[in-house]
């Protein structure tokens, strides 16, 4: 998992040191990466020209380089790591079972999964029933 804004890596160094420490005593469990001039973020269709900064964007890159999952947000919304962190986990599930397994909304690890099929057609309810999902 990576970090990347058009900030320096000066200006990402204050954050964590003025801000970020104040709020998360463990700090960024990330890399922090600088895209000065928006490169990236141009690549990715984030950044705005206008106003010479990168939307907030989230992308899940698998191991294949392909864009698994995506989420923009304006500035002034705020992202959730721990969203990021359980969505991350999904999806490598999802590829270690080659598709055997699905994560139903809210999926945490260890909570039951979905097995796609005919099988499963119009019987997802009664997994919900369970409770799986939003235990």
């Amino acid at each position: 998992m990576l970090s990347m804004s058009i900030d320096s890596v000066f200006v990402h160094k204050m954050w964590v040191e003025h801000e970020l420490s104040k709020m998360v005593a463990s700090g960024v469990p990330f890399p922090m990466l600088s895209d000065t001039g928006g490169k990236v973020g141009k690549a990715y269709g984030v950044f705005d020209e206008d106003a010479g900064v990168d939307t907030r964007g989230r992308f899940i890159i698998d191991p294949d380089g392909v864009v698994q999952g995506f989420e923009v947000l304006t500035p002034p919304v705020g992202r959730n790591v721990l969203e990021t962190f359980r969505q991350v986990q999904a999806f490598q599930l999802v590829r270690e079972t080659k598709g055997a397994e699905a994560t139903p909304s809210g999926w945490q690890p260890g909570k039951v999964t979905l097995k796609p099929g005919p099988d499963l057609v119009g019987k997802v309810w009664e997994v919900w029933k369970t409770g799986m999902a939003f235990d």
